[in-house]
């Protein structure tokens, strides 16, 4: 049984479908402050369709185009507002509306992205 294009997938559908290691997906999650898939109860991961381009696009760039996760980092949050980030771009603006139409899971990845930035220059700083 396959799902449709946009329910959302486990993490073991996503894994199998895009043949990535379940480990590798939450150890993106920590390096990505993009990736906030949903996370239900028992910590149960569901990755909504913006999630699974979110994951194809760092896949690509990883795997395919040779990116290091350092500059794929900078690659994501310099796009993260355009289009051009996702493959299959019609289909996935709804995931790069402005923050007035979507507040809710918006504040989550710029709360994600903010802490992720303290914590750079925090090492920054100590390493000064």
């Amino acid at each position: 049984m396959t799902k449709e294009q946009g329910a959302f997938r486990t993490i073991g559908e996503l894994s199998k479908e895009l043949g990535i290691k379940p480990h590798i997906l939450r150890y993106w999650e920590d390096q990505f402050a993009i990736l906030t898939p949903l996370k239900r109860a028992g910590s149960r991961r569901h990755y909504r369709p913006e999630d699974v381009e979110i994951v194809k696009t760092i896949n690509r760039l990883l795997n395919e185009e040779g990116y290091t996760i350092k500059g794929a980092r900078k690659f994501l949050t310099s796009r993260r507002r355009g289009p051009e980030m996702f493959e299959d771009a019609p289909q996935m603006a709804a995931a790069v509306l402005p923050l007035a139409i979507n507040t809710h899971e918006d504040n989550g990845l710029i709360l994600a992205e903010l802490k992720s930035i303290r914590n750079q220059m925090s090492h920054a700083l100590n390493q000064a």
